[in-house]
């Protein structure tokens, strides 16, 4: 038996809300998001600003979707990078996390929480408030590097995920030499705990 079709409100929806976080992320391409307003926005994305707000509700509920959107992205190219190289697995924190800080470094919504010093900034979404995003993170990273390496316990994948968030959120926001060389430095760091996770 296939799978079950998406009802058309529930694709209408997820086109709607693609649609408007896209049009913000291009926008801060070229500015930070303080000077973005919600009406610019739903312009960029060719909807009424009161359409905005009734599918998000608030500016502040608005920046979070569009965090934990990214936030998603960014995983699933790093689940895949651990899971391309999970027989080695040095190779697979140090391809992760280089690809994690190369990317970071070339995506405009990084750039924008990383630059925003105003009261206005997407900051405190990934630091101070940042609970929810690193929460999601640290969830999905767990369940990867759990499938990747089952005969790790379970606290050991969580220890470790917990550490590779909260390392790729600094070292994003505050790099220390180029991609590779963090990357290099982190799987030095990380692998030692692996290996004896992994019982080797």
């Amino acid at each position: 038996m296939g799978a079950m079709a998406t009802p058309y409100s529930v694709a209408a929806r997820d086109l709607l809300r693609n649609t408007l976080l896209d049009a913000a992320r291009d926008l801060l391409g070229s500015r930070s998001w303080a000077d973005v307003t919600m009406a610019e926005v739903a312009r960029a994305a060719g909807v009424s600003r009161q359409t905005l707000y009734n599918e998000f509700g608030s500016r502040d509920e608005f920046a979070i979707a569009l965090v934990m959107r990214e936030g998603d992205r960014f995983l699933t190219d790093v689940e895949a990078a651990i899971l391309e190289r999970i027989e080695d697995p040095p190779a697979a924190l140090e391809a992760a996390f280089e690809l994690f800080l190369t990317t970071a470094a070339e995506d405009p919504l990084v750039r924008a929480i990383a630059l925003g010093d105003e009261a206005d900034s997407l900051l405190p979404l990934v630091t101070t408030q940042g609970q929810p995003v690193v929460e999601r993170a640290v969830e999905r990273l767990t369940e990867t590097i759990a499938t990747g390496w089952p005969q790790a316990a379970r606290a050991d994948a969580e220890l470790l995920a917990e550490h590779l968030v909260r390392l790729g959120i600094s070292y994003a926001a505050l790099p220390h030499g180029s991609a590779h060389e963090t990357a290099v430095a982190t799987a030095r760091l990380l692998t030692p705990f692996v290996e004896r996770a992994l019982g080797g």
